[in-house]
């Protein structure tokens, strides 16, 4: 494909060098502006924020965006071109914002969510973190030794990704030998201030 990802830039709110970067990834359906319109509940000054859009548009949506196709008849077509996409992105960032993978934070939302681990489970990042995500087939690199700290989170109450695709992903790199951060909250299909809190968190865990 020869295309690159549209996103939104967010520098550090003090006009300083990031002490870290943060790419967002949103869900089927939604864009990169949703994501974006968190940010002052994210409380992280210092750091810079990348919000990407997803490279196809929504079936049924004229201002959604989609990561690939969800719909049965040609489920996870366009994965690949995404993956190569997303994976292209995230490693031409250091140029443009300074900041090392070392030093940048992936994370999604739902099917934002499974690209995250898509992707950045086979990249040096800081960390990851799944909101009301899940792992594709395929996705687990089982000949790697380790993988970025990584911070899963999904609602009891998801009527869209069941609670069950949470804990597939946990126990599944459990069985690899990869620890996990594994939070539920008392929630649906959505992102809330309690899983924004422990995002803030891990985030000041894992880089400073």
């Amino acid at each position: 494909m020869s295309v690159s990802l549209q996103f939104i830039n967010v520098p550090p709110a003090n006009s300083q060098p990031p002490v870290g970067l943060i790419v967002a990834l949103h869900g089927w359906g939604a864009n990169a502006e949703d994501v974006a319109s968190l940010l002052p509940y994210f409380q992280l000054p210092t750091y810079q924020f990348v919000f990407p859009n997803a490279p196809y548009p929504h079936p049924y949506s004229a201002v959604g965006k989609a990561w690939y196709e969800l719909r049965n008849e040609n489920m996870y077509q366009g994965l690949a071109e995404s993956r190569q996409l997303l994976t292209e992105f995230l490693q031409s960032l250091e140029s443009s914002t300074g900041v090392p993978l070392s030093r940048t934070i992936l994370c999604g939302f739902s099917q934002g969510g499974a690209m995250t681990l898509e992707v950045g489970l086979k990249l040096p990042l800081a960390g990851l973190v799944v909101m009301s995500g899940y792992l594709h087939p395929d996705a687990v690199p089982t000949e790697q030794q380790e993988i970025p700290p990584t911070l899963v989170m999904h609602g009891t109450q998801d009527e869209v990704v069941p609670l069950q695709a949470a804990i597939r992903t946990r126990e599944t790199l459990h069985s690899l030998g990869f620890t996990v951060d594994y939070r539920e909250f008392e929630a649906g299909h959505e992102i809330n201030l309690q899983m924004l809190e422990a995002l803030r968190n891990f985030v000041l865990k894992t880089i400073g």
